[in-house]
């Protein structure tokens, strides 16, 4: 087991209240696997991945409750100075929006060589030639020359391919992807989801590949942890939660996906909106929405169940 979160409880203490982005979540990251955190925009996937390595704002942001283990360390209450040693050199991220990611006044070869100057023991032409040579494996052309550039003068999935060059360049155990696949087009997505096929076979890394779009989901993961409300509702193998998914907003993200054979009806959605996370629903956070809420479903929290081997949801259906 390489990182283990437990009962992850992440607030937000603002003006208007108490945002409870991460409020009680619960999974494991295995050697060698993509494990993807799924789920709508607001559930709580990128604050929870930033908890990893604390690179939220503190203040208003804090890790309330919980622990993240890796490597006999506790992240959320090591000293700040301890884990900076991790950050890049043995956990790396690839943030969301390569655009708003990269800074717009640094070069590429400044921003890529940023992290090999901090953790690795390079003269300037090897951290250079590193550069160069990570640039390349992400299918980069002219790499060289692509070092002289600013970030507005490269494409967006340019952009993405650097900001992922970025993330390897200390070879790092755990490779962390915010939706790496979005604003990009269909044809630049499949080359991403390749590149990080190949980082997981290749280099035998560990991924946490967070997403929105359950058919990501389902071509690149190996387990997936479905989130809503900041819970993890649903946790399982990729096969067996796209075929037989329990909770019924699993279901609900699975019926929203586009269906070619049926090309004449309305797409799928889900009624209603997330919830506000400055005022949650009592009981399941999940109530509101559901087309199968029972009276207890308002008042009391459901307990984690488990289905099958690696298969856990959280819903009374099962209680």
């Amino acid at each position: 087991m390489l990182v283990e979160v437990k009962d992850l409880k992440t607030y937000f203490f603002t003006r208007r209240g108490t945002v409870k982005a991460v409020n009680g979540v619960d999974f494991e990251l295995r050697q060698g696997e993509c494990l993807c955190l799924a789920g709508e925009s607001g559930c709580g996937k990128t604050v929870t991945a930033l908890s990893i390595l604390r690179l939220f704002d503190s203040p208003p942001g804090e890790i309330v409750d919980g622990q993240i283990n890796y490597a006999g360390l506790d992240l959320a209450k090591c000293p700040s100075k301890q884990l900076r040693q991790i950050r890049g050199k043995d956990i790396a991220m690839v943030f969301q929006e390569a655009q708003s990611a990269l800074n717009p006044v640094l070069t590429i070869g400044d921003q890529v060589t940023e992290q090999i100057k901090v953790h690795m023991p390079l003269d300037r032409n090897q951290t250079r030639d590193r550069a160069v040579s990570l640039l390349s494996e992400m299918g980069i052309p002219s790499p060289e020359t692509v070092m002289n550039y600013y970030p507005h003068q490269l494409s967006g999935g340019m952009k993405q391919r650097v900001l992922i060059a970025m993330g390897l360049s200390c070879d790092p155990q755990i490779l962390i992807a915010d939706e790496p696949t979005t604003a990009v087009d269909v044809t630049i997505k499949a080359q991403i989801l390749d590149i990080f096929r190949e980082l997981k076979t290749k280099r035998r890394m560990s991924l946490i590949f967070i997403t929105h779009d359950l058919a990501v989901v389902s071509e690149i993961g190996d387990r997936a942890v479905v989130m809503y409300g900041g819970k993890d509702v649903e946790t399982a193998p990729v096969f067996e939660l796209i075929q037989n998914p329990k909770h019924p907003y699993t279901r609900g993200l699975i019926d929203c996906l586009p269906d070619m054979s049926k090309s004449g009806d309305r797409l799928t959605s889900i009624p209603g909106t997330t919830p506000d996370p400055v005022d949650l629903p009592s009981g399941c956070t999940f109530h509101p929405r559901c087309s199968h809420a029972m009276e207890i479903c308002s008042r009391k929290e459901p307990s984690k169940i488990a289905i099958s081997t690696g298969h856990y949801v959280s819903c009374h259906l099962y209680t």
